[in-house]
């Protein structure tokens, strides 16, 4: 999506601002970094290390800003403050909590009634909450929490609760109305629910205009979870040597807002279908710039009927098809190259994509020529030899009946 705005508008001056929260503190991170003996920046850190890797190996551009939660508290006992002044929240017991009953609109987004979600919240209802519904905004340390963990307020030690933690950055980066909210399904009730009604009672605003949802990945057809027991991170499938570009066709394989279900095929189905794109673009010069504009493709109006990857892909596909039959003509393959860098694909060269990147391939390029002069000599035991050889190696010729012509790692 961010890809696509940028497309659509930063190439006429606009300016598209991205923001990316990081939640750097919360209950759970608090009770980890206590089990570890650690102070939670620690943790965060080295947690915020590996997000960041994994998501460079899947080739997401970077968010324009990406704030901590911990550099906030500022921000969000502002909202707090304007929140108790307006009646809209209270103290007990050292807690702050919004009260939901003060929102007229709360249940909203979620499409359900106020009474419906207050009984399906699964909230354990305390004996300071004037309603069972109300949610956390502010609360008091626990015994033993890392100092690094616990901020003052006027309402004593303690820290804030999730929902505000969002509002706060999002309303000093992005102000009090801006255009598009994203998150998991999973967040829409209470989280985004609580978003909403804590933002637009602190500044009588609508919040975010659009809200983007996505689906989950889930292992025959149950959710990926860590309570299941079923995830896998990216750095799992990276360490088996598959590409980050083929993971990130893989979930691209789907339309964004439902499930999908991560397997072995689906990797497989991404990397050949990725070997057939790179394949088209083997005689095209990828340090061109000039390709073919898309905006008035099928291709591109796929991306604005709600990011419909998949109809996209299957453009791609017709594209490269021609690609490959008129080799001679290179506006399929640079219309292609266009298209797939649009999202977030052919980073790689096709030498690089097939024989791997900065490797020395001269052994491999010696075993064919002597495989080559084999088969020339009628040889056919040293040929087949050699060829053995190879495949263990990973390596898969393309032979045709004029010679080996080329080939690429497996």
């Amino acid at each position: 999506l961010y890809r696509l705005l940028k497309h659509l508008y930063e190439k006429d001056g606009g300016k598209v601002t991205y923001v990316r929260n990081i939640t750097d503190v919360d209950d759970k991170i608090n009770a980890a970094a206590k089990a570890n003996g650690e102070p939670i920046s620690a943790l965060t850190t080295r947690v915020e290390g590996w997000f960041h890797d994994d998501i460079a190996a899947l080739n997401c551009l970077p968010p324009n800003i990406e704030p901590h939660a911990t550099t906030h508290i500022g921000e969000m006992i502002a909202i707090i403050e304007k929140l108790i002044a307006s009646r809209h929240a209270y103290v007990a017991e050292g807690h702050v909590l919004f009260r939901v009953g003060s929102y007229k609109d709360y249940g909203k987004l979620s499409g359900r009634k106020l009474e419906d979600l207050i009984a399906g919240a699964r909230i354990e209802v305390e004996s300071y909450k004037e309603n069972a519904g109300d949610f956390v905004l502010w609360k008091p340390a626990n015994e033993g929490d890392d100092p690094s963990s616990v901020f003052d307020s006027p309402w004593g030690a303690g820290r804030p609760g999730w929902h505000i933690e969002c509002s706060a950055m999002s309303n000093k980066y992005l102000g009090n109305d801006f255009d598009i909210h994203g998150g998991g399904a999973d967040l829409m009730f209470p989280h985004h629910e609580n978003e909403i009604a804590q933002s637009c009672a602190a500044t009588a605003s609508n919040f975010a205009k659009y809200w983007v949802h996505n689906g989950f990945l889930t292992v025959n057809g149950e959710k990926m979870s860590k309570s299941l027991g079923n995830f896998t991170t990216v750095k799992d499938v990276l360490d088996k040597g598959v590409k980050g570009e083929v993971i990130r066709f893989a979930l691209l394989s789907a339309r964004y807002s439902e499930p999908l279900d991560w397997n072995e095929k689906l990797l497989e189905d991404s990397k050949k279908q990725l070997d057939y794109f790179y394949g088209a673009l083997k005689k095209l010069d990828l340090t061109q710039r000039n390709y073919v504009e898309i905006e008035d493709s099928n291709f591109f109006l796929s991306l604005l009927n709600d990011l419909d990857v998949s109809l996209a892909v299957s453009f791609m596909h017709t594209t490269a098809t021609s690609a490959n039959r008129v080799i001679e003509n290179p506006v399929a393959a640079m219309n292609l190259l266009g298209m797939g860098r649009l999202l977030g694909f052919f980073n790689m060269t096709p030498e690089e994509w097939f024989k791997g990147s900065g490797s020395d391939n001269s052994e491999i390029d010696t075993l064919i020529n002597k495989r080559i002069a084999a088969r020339k000599a009628k040889n056919w035991a040293l040929a087949d030899e050699i060829r053995k050889k190879l495949a263990e190696q990973s390596v898969i010729l393309e032979d045709r009946p004029d010679g080996t012509t080329d080939w690429r790692i497996a």
